[in-house]
This record gives C-alpha cells, sequence and structure tokens, in this order.
C-alpha cells in the first residue's frame, strides 16, 4: 500500500533524494539531541530526589511493624526468627541484604526471599504515598540541589513535553524511512537493487517528504533546537532558583508529582467516579499541543472529563486551576479543528479570562464586552478563536440561532450565577446550551449542599438527568451524590488532591474599572493624588469591580466554609469592604487599636465555627499576629513596599497551617496597580529575596524596599502623561509624594 506522501508528487531520485534524506537525518538528529538533552535534565533530578524518597520511604518503613509482613503474604510468612533475632520493623528488614536474612538462624534460603518480597512490596506501596516536600523557609544543601535541577526544566517551560512528544514521535517514524530509503540515494544501488527494495525506497521517500514537511510546518526544528538550548543552558544560581521556587512553586511541584509518580489518590483526583464513567475519561487522549502549561494529573482528568462527557459541571474547591482546565479542554478542540469558543463570565473576571487563555495556550482570544462588543462579536464570528464576555453582554449580542457559526464549546465561569432559570442572564446562557454540543459550567460552589440549585444547572446540561437528583442525594454525604451524578458533575477538594503542594497559591485578580471607578480615578490623577490613585477603585461601592469581585471570592470562600482575611493599607477601603460584606465580618484592625484588642479579635475570629472575614490594615496585621485559621488572603490592593505583603500573607501562611493558602490580589488594568506592579518587578529579585528572608527585613522594610516618594512621583508622572487632563483641572506629581504617607 503507497503511503499518504505519494499524494505530494512522485517520489525524488538521484540529487534531490539524497537531499531530502539529509534533511530527514539532521530533523531526526535534532530529535534525539532533545530527548537526550530532557533525559540528562530529568536524570539531574532523579539523581537529587531518589535519594530524598527512598530517605521518605525508609522513615515510612521504620514505623511500619514486622507482623505487617504476614499481612502481605496472608499469613503465610512467618516472622518468628525474624523477632528473636532483634528485627522489629519492615524498615529493618528492607535495608538488611539476603545473605544477612540467611545468617539468621531458622530462615531459609525460600523465606529470606519471601521476606525480601514482602518488605519490597510494602516499600513500593509506601513509595507511591511518599511526597518531598520543599521548605522554603529552611533551605538545605540537597532541596537547594533539587530545586536547582527542576528549575531547567521548569524555565523551559511546557514546550519541553511537547517537543519529547514529537521527537519521539519522529524519531520513530523516520528511522525505519530513512533505512527503507537508503537505496534511493544513489541511482547505481537503484539499478542493482531489486524490483521490491525499489518499491519500498519509492514508498519511503514519499513518505519521508510528508514526515519532513509536516515538521516544518509544525515549526518542529525551532521547537527543539530553542528546547535543546534552554535545557543546556547553564545552572541556575541557587539565590536564582529558590526566587523562582517561591514565585511559580505550583510549576516546580507539578514536575515533582511527574517524576516521583507521586500525586493524589486517583480516585480522589477523579472525582470517586464510578469505575465505568472514570474509565471512559481516561481512555481520551488530551492533546496539548496548543497549551503552554504543563497540567496536573487531576488538571488533565477534569480537561479529558469536559471533552469525553461533553455537558458537564466541574466544581472543584477553589484553588484547584478550574479555569486552566478549561483553556486545556479549548486547547484539546482547537487542535483537533475546532475554530470557534464562547466563555461567559462575570464582568470582574472578563480580564482575567483573557490574560489566561494568552498565557496559557496559543489561542487566540477576543474580549466581547464594551461599546464595541457588537464588532469584537462579529470579528469572532468571521475570524475564529475565543470569545469571552459576561452574562450582562450576553443576552445583547445575536443568538446562537441567528450568529453564522456554533462555538465548539460553551464555558460559563461562576454557573451558579445562572441557577436562577427565570433571569434573564440564565435565558440567554440557556439558548445557547441548547444549541451547543459541548458545554462545561465552571463553579466553586459545592453543589452537594445546595441539591436543588443543582438541578436548576444540570437541566440545562443534562435534562434527562435532572429528575433523578433529589435531596436524598446530598443528604447521603459528598462521594454518594458524587457517584449519583457522575454523568454530569466532577469535584476534587484541595486536601484530596493537592497533598504535595506547598501551602500558598498566589493568584493576580485584574479586574476593569467600571465607569464610576475610572471617573474616579481621572479626577485623582488629574490631581496628582498617589494614594486616592491607588484607592479609586472604592470611592463609588455600587459600582466598584473590584468590591464585586471581591464580594464573589469570600461567597466561594463561605461555600466552602473557609475563613477569609482581607488587607488594604486604606481604613476607608476596609470600612467600605466591611459595609458591603456584612455579617461574619470581624475587625477592622488597624494602627488605632490597641495590641491586646488587635489580638482579642484574631482569636475571636479563629474560634469561629466555619466561614468568618476578618479585616486588617496591612500595616497593623503584617506583624506579630498569628491568622492561620485563614486559608484565604485577600490583598485590595498592592502595596508600596512589597515586604508589607510578604508579612501580612504569613500571618495566615505559617506554622500549624493545614491548608493550601490562596493568596488573591486585587488589581485593576490600565491603571496605578498596573503600573506598581511593572515598576516593582524590573526591582532586583535576588536582593530582595535575601533581604527579606533577613531579621532586618522582617523588623525594617525601609532597608530594603524602593522609595515611597520615587515610585509616587513616576506613577502620577506616567498617568498624567497616559490620560488627558479634564480642562480646567490642575495637580503635579509632586503632590503625589507627599500624598504617598497617609493611610486614611
Amino acid at each position: 500500500m503507497r503511503q499518504t506522501g505519494d499524494a505530494d508528487g512522485p517520489a525524488p531520485t538521484g540529487r534531490a533524494a539524497r537531499e531530502l534524506c539529509t534533511r530527514a537525518e539532521r530533523l531526526l538528529a535534532a530529535a534525539r539531541a532533545v530527548l537526550e538533552d530532557r533525559a540528562r535534565a530529568v536524570d539531574a533530578v532523579r539523581a537529587v530526589l531518589d535519594p530524598l524518597l527512598d530517605s521518605l520511604v525508609g522513615g515510612e518503613l521504620g514505623a511500619i511493624p514486622l507482623a505487617r509482613l504476614k499481612d502481605v503474604t496472608e499469613g503465610r510468612l512467618r516472622v518468628n526468627a525474624l523477632e528473636q533475632a532483634g528485627f522489629t520493623t519492615v524498615g529493618e528488614v528492607h535495608a538488611t541484604s539476603r545473605y544477612a536474612l540467611r545468617q539468621v538462624p531458622g530462615v531459609g534460603a525460600a523465606t529470606a526471599d519471601r521476606t525480601l518480597a514482602a518488605a519490597g512490596q510494602i516499600a513500593r506501596a509506601v513509595r507511591d504515598t511518599v511526597a518531598v516536600r520543599i521548605d522554603l523557609e529552611h533551605p538545605d544543601d540537597t532541596t537547594t540541589a533539587l530545586v536547582i535541577a527542576l528549575h531547567r526544566l521548569v524555565e523551559a517551560g511546557a514546550d519541553v513535553r511537547r517537543a519529547a512528544d514529537a521527537a519521539s514521535a519522529l524519531a520513530e517514524r523516520l528511522d525505519p524511512l530513512l533505512e527503507a530509503a537508503g537505496p534511493a540515494g544513489s541511482r547505481v544501488r537503484m539499478v542493482f537493487a531489486g524490483s521490491r527494495a525499489r518499491g519500498r525506497a519509492r514508498e519511503a521517500l514519499g513518505s519521508l517528504r510528508t514526515a519532513v514537511n509536516g515538521a516544518a510546518e509544525q515549526e518542529l526544528p525551532m521547537l527543539f533546537g530553542q528546547v535543546s538550548v534552554d535545557l543546556l543552558r547553564a545552572p541556575a544560581s541557587p539565590a536564582a532558583a529558590w526566587v523562582d521556587f517561591e514565585l511559580r512553586s505550583a510549576e516546580y511541584y507539578s514536575l515533582l508529582a511527574e517524576l516521583s509518580g507521586s500525586g493524589p489518590d486517583r480516585d480522589a483526583a477523579e472525582g470517586f467516579l464510578p469505575a465505568e464513567t472514570a474509565d471512559r475519561v481516561r481512555a481520551l487522549l488530551l492533546d496539548e499541543t496548543r497549551l503552554r502549561v504543563s497540567l496536573r494529573g487531576y488538571q488533565a482528568f477534569g480537561a479529558r472529563f469536559a471533552v469525553a462527557q461533553k455537558r458537564v459541571i466541574i466544581g472543584d474547591e477553589m484553588g484547584l486551576g478550574k479555569t486552566v482546565q478549561a483553556i486545556a479542554a479549548l486547547a484539546h478542540l482547537a487542535a483537533r479543528g475546532g475554530t470557534h469558543f464562547l466563555v461567559v463570565c462575570p464582568a470582574s473576571v472578563l480580564i482575567n479570562w483573557t490574560r489566561e487563555v494568552r498565557a496559557r495556550s496559543t489561542l487566540t482570544v477576543r474580549p466581547v464586552h464594551g461599546a464595541e462588543r457588537q464588532e469584537a462579536f462579529a470579528e469572532w464570528c468571521a475570524h475564529g478563536g475565543v470569545a469571552v464576555t459576561t452574562f450582562d453582554v450576553l443576552h445583547t449580542l445575536p443568538e446562537v440561532a441567528e450568529a453564522a457559526v456554533v462555538p465548539g464549546m460553551l464555558v460559563v465561569d461562576e454557573a451558579h450565577f445562572v441557577k436562577n432559570p427565570a433571569t434573564r442572564r440564565s435565558r440567554a446562557v440557556a439558548a445557547w446550551a441548547e444549541r451547543v454540543e459541548r458545554v462545561l459550567f465552571l463553579t466553586g460552589t459545592p453543589m452537594e449542599n445546595r441539591v436543588s440549585e443543582f438541578r436548576s444547572l444540570v437541566r440545562q446540561l443534562r435534562p434527562e438527568l435532572a429528575p433523578a437528583v433529589s435531596s436524598t442525594h446530598g443528604a447521603a454525604g459528598s462521594r454518594a451524590f458524587r457517584r449519583a451524578v457522575a454523568p454530569a458533575y466532577l469535584r476534587r477538594n484541595q486536601a484530596d488532591v493537592l497533598a504535595e503542594l506547598p501551602a500558598l497559591v498566589h493568584v493576580d485578580e485584574w479586574e476593569e474599572f467600571s465607569a464610576e471607578d475610572l471617573a474616579a480615578y481621572r479626577e485623582a490623577v488629574a490631581s496628582g493624588r498617589f494614594m486616592r490613585m491607588r484607592r479609586a477603585a472604592y470611592a463609588a461601592p455600587a459600582a466598584s469591580a473590584k468590591l464585586e469581585r471581591l464580594r464573589e471570592l469570600v461567597g466561594e470562600a463561605r461555600g466552602n466554609g473557609l475563613k477569609v482575611v482581607v488587607f488594604s493599607y486604606f481604613r476607608d477601603v476596609l470600612a467600605t469592604v466591611g459595609e458591603a460584606l456584612g455579617e461574619d465580618v470581624f475587625g477592622p484592625l488597624s494602627g488605632s487599636v490597641p495590641a491586646a484588642r488587635r489580638q482579642e479579635l484574631v482569636d475571636a475570629f479563629s474560634a469561629a465555627r466555619g466561614h468568618a472575614v476578618l479585616l486588617s490594615q496591612i500595616q497593623a496585621g503584617g506583624l506579630g499576629l498569628n491568622m492561620q485559621a485563614a486559608s484565604v488572603v485577600i490583598l485590595c490592593e498592592p502595596q508600596v513596599k512589597p515586604t508589607l505583603e510578604h508579612q501580612a500573607v504569613a500571618r495566615a501562611h505559617r506554622m500549624g497551617q493545614v491548608r493550601t493558602v490562596q493568596v488573591h490580589r486585587l488589581l485593576a488594568a490600565d491603571s496605578v496597580d498596573q503600573r506598581m506592579v511593572d515598576l516593582l518587578a524590573r526591582k532586583d529579585r535576588l536582593f530582595d529575596a535575601y533581604a527579606r528572608r533577613s531579621d532586618l527585613a522582617e523588623t525594617t522594610p525601609d532597608a530594603v524596599d524602593v522609595s515611597d516618594a520615587e515610585l509616587a512621583r513616576r506613577i502620577v508622572e506616567e498617568e498624567q502623561r497616559r490620560l488627558p487632563r479634564p480642562a480646567g483641572a490642575s495637580g503635579r506629581a509632586a503632590a503625589g509624594a507627599g500624598d504617598a504617607a497617609a493611610p486614611s
């Protein structure tokens, strides 16, 4: 049978054949090189990781009594002789050689072999459960070596896996083709080759041309070259590696779990789905070629669940990466030919969605929002990509029946917003959901606690399933509920799947100014008042985009029974937040509150059952108070002194914290917030890392932070140049510098 490559034309001969084979050989060499480079980088990690894992396994085995060996062999192994010889734990047996065991009276060759086999079986089971924890605050030589080795692979990024997968496939394909095509490189060899060999050579040349041209279209030679360069860079310095680990620790731990083979229990990672559903989802091969990020195992399963089950709800607990799972599902469909996708979300997360799609994938994203939403929608219809719009805008767009295209997937974030079918937003979502084959609802609210809400949502996705969902399923417990609704619902909890992650996850929440926010901000810029610019996003509480997102985050934490600490530099911002949240709010802690009273408020907050919110001025709560009852930290604005943020977060992320701490920093795009983030990011991160870990920095932030007045002046001047000043307004950047000290 002739290969598909023959469709490109007749197979080349002579010089053209030789040139084609040379191109294929170079491509094969590049593929093998990138595989070797990755293998060396992985070996460097394993050289440090394996002894660490062996030590952890040894520690666990040292706590397992010798009698467990009998359980493994169902009582067939007698350990009396070992006990009489002084063995007490499985660890002692596992560390002993076969020869040494045979020296024990009463232990023959067969018994020694069975004993070591049983100990090895337990050791393998233990190894599947242990996980290396990297202590950022107490680094030692071993963990530093591990972080440096991991840094090489993390820095190279998700392209490493894509390059390795493509290189493996190419090597497997090109090797036999080059061998078969060999005679075609010489007319003499072709003359003396048999007819069958000549036929195989021509077919191989056709297939080689297809493979080489396909690799060029996918830019694989460039990918292989870049990944090899990245993997061959000199090792990072210890300080640089530790700083990078702190900034993106989740990527380090994801890679660590992959290389160590450790991770969450599979049933937990798969949401305790029934076996038949889990098997069907697991069988789907997720195409990650359009992704720019490596997925954790449970995230990849979530993306496959969305694709395989077609119309589902992913209700993972907050902090588990529902957004990246949705993007992975879209990227898979795009890699398989999909062109149009639609995301509907609250206005408060629209910017986050556009940023995340761009950062995590190669997909084109088109915000459909604001005054030019109709033009943006028409552009999406014509050219495709991921359209991101809001609940309030969706109903103003042409209905799916009128649209020129039907999206390959509809994603609805914060799907509990459409639980009431009578609302306009719910009707608009339902109209699109009815016509789209694949629909993915995302919500962090546990549906087993709100069965009526779930029934309403699932009615839009799987109407046939809704009548079977009753309140008794929720009353029977979360696992019983999840099994009952398995075809349409997947939820994982942090405790189930983040056992090996560090207890700190940072999320920047980018918001877009509302009209009222922008008016207040422009006025502050025109007057040159830096501090007023920083809190302009809260000047009109009823229309504040930041405040709306804060309410959503607190609401999701309430649904999961989590405690929240809200920090701001400004007392008036905290007052606004307190009024917006209402009940279950403690504080605010501020400089005017006596130290003893501050501790009383923290104690009362910690003692409250379930969800509660503590408000704190960042200067008052950032030092000396332990808030480890909280697992969600919200920063109302970025700080001029980064150490203030680190110290405040450290109040919750410290010894005694048993949950992953989520840090949400509220930021306004195209504003003082973005200027501060950009300017402070350009500081020397290594110096900042050293200083922050010193005792001096803990007590004297001014020693390492940038000048308030310098930063304020630069930002005010930049913003006054960027934004036109209203007629008659006055103000100067110097005024902002003097304004910088007042935390009112």
